[in-house]
């Protein structure tokens, strides 16, 4: 992270997965759990990293091969971008409604940014300065997921599930008192709660382990953001808008059984 100052009160970073931004409706209830977040921790800051809706990306991604069967990655990128300011704009205005005065901040203001200018490759750096500054003047500040720029200062996309990254990468570089991702189910389960309701829930877990699990096709968080996290040992917690008791917890420390991490991994997979 480049050289600035963090605003003197802790910072919570947490991510709002497109799962959970399905609707108006949806969008309200979201603003109302970041509402609540803050009522509850007036003494934090809170970035809200944001996906977008529910099936944007897929959608633009279809318009635009309905143009060209190969789009350049460059135009892809710009084009998915829209999904996620999009999402940051709407809980801004969610929250403004509830009266919370939210910073909206695009993606070059958020501040990641590729150190090389091919996108597959180099890390990120967070420049955190103009995020610092709007931090010093709110309470909350709401970002897009999923995106950084390159040297060159275009926008490039991390991969599906990018959000989970962008979240691990500014808590790490604003060096946050904790890092939540949001998700429609609250954590891990021995197998997919929406098909299967006597799944046990796994509380949790190392960073190993979530690996392990991701690997075997659970991707509950972004593999590279699992990696990210490990690498620093930034500990995640996983929870949902509806069941804030239940999370589940992912660190350094081996805490469930590898059976129960294969059992679950399998039952997902399959």
């Amino acid at each position: 992270m480049s050289a600035t100052s963090l605003p003197e009160r802790p910072i919570a970073v947490i991510k709002l997965g497109g799962s959970i931004l399905t609707s108006t409706k949806a969008y309200r209830r979201a603003a109302l759990f970041v509402r609540n977040t803050l009522t509850a921790a007036p003494s934090e800051r809170l970035v809200i990293v944001v996906s977008a809706q529910e099936g944007t990306t897929d959608t633009l991604e279809r318009s635009a091969r309905a143009i060209v069967q190969e789009p350049t990655r460059a135009a892809l990128d710009l084009l998915w971008s829209t999904g996620e300011i999009r999402s940051v704009a709407l809980l801004a205005m969610h929250l403004q409604a509830l009266g919370v005065a939210a910073a909206p901040l695009n993606i070059h203001e958020a501040g990641l940014t590729l150190a090389d200018a091919g996108r597959d490759k180099g890390h990120i750096h967070l420049h955190a300065g103009r995020l610092c500054g709007v931090l010093a003047r709110h309470s909350v500040a709401v970002v897009p997921g999923f995106l950084a720029t390159d040297s060159t200062h275009a926008i490039v996309s991390l991969g599906r599930g990018g959000s989970d990254l962008t979240a691990v990468l500014l808590a790490e570089g604003l060096q946050a008192c904790r890092c939540e991702l949001i998700k429609d189910v609250p954590g891990y389960f021995t197998a997919d709660p929406h098909r299967y309701p006597a799944a046990r829930h796994i509380s949790q877990l190392s960073f190993a382990q979530a690996l392990k699990l991701a690997a075997e096709g659970c991707d509950l968080v972004q593999r590279t953001a699992i990696e990210t996290a490990s690498r620093s040992g930034l500990p995640l917690v996983i929870r949902s808008v509806r069941n804030k008791a239940q999370v589940s917890r992912i660190s350094n420390h081996q805490i469930i059984s590898l059976s129960a991490a294969t059992e679950a991994a399998e039952a997902v997979a399959s």
